[in-house]
């Protein structure tokens, strides 16, 4: 997972993610170990960055089993099975708080 979480995070800063913050839920969560949660100003970059994380993945034969959330693009979200990645539009991420609802889960920024 680890080399999938740095493809994901390297092509979301290519194309300018703010915050990138990645929670460990291996001992939190039956559907997946990991969160990796973005965000951007504009849902014109989240569309970007999601577009990117895609085609960067599937030059590595990785496809997300799921996808929600790109029409609105206030909160794209990926499965890619042990990773879920989260991009939002800033004020939706403000909203929803989802770093918070999974407050006890260890979490650390990426930074290149």
């Amino acid at each position: 997972a680890s080399l999938l979480i740095e493809r994901i995070c390297g092509s979301a800063l290519e194309r300018k993610a703010d915050d990138i913050v990645i929670m460990e839920l291996k001992q939190r969560s039956s559907f997946c170990d990991f969160f990796v949660v973005m965000s951007a100003p504009s849902t014109v970059r989240v569309k970007a960055i999601v577009d990117h994380i895609e085609e960067t993945l599937k030059r590595d034969s990785h496809r997300a089993s799921h996808k929600e959330g790109y029409a609105e693009a206030s909160w794209v979200l990926l499965d890619y099975g042990q990773v879920i990645v989260h991009v939002f539009y800033h004020e939706t991420r403000k909203f929803y708080g989802l770093e918070h609802l999974w407050g006890d889960a260890p979490k650390r920024n990426y930074s290149q």
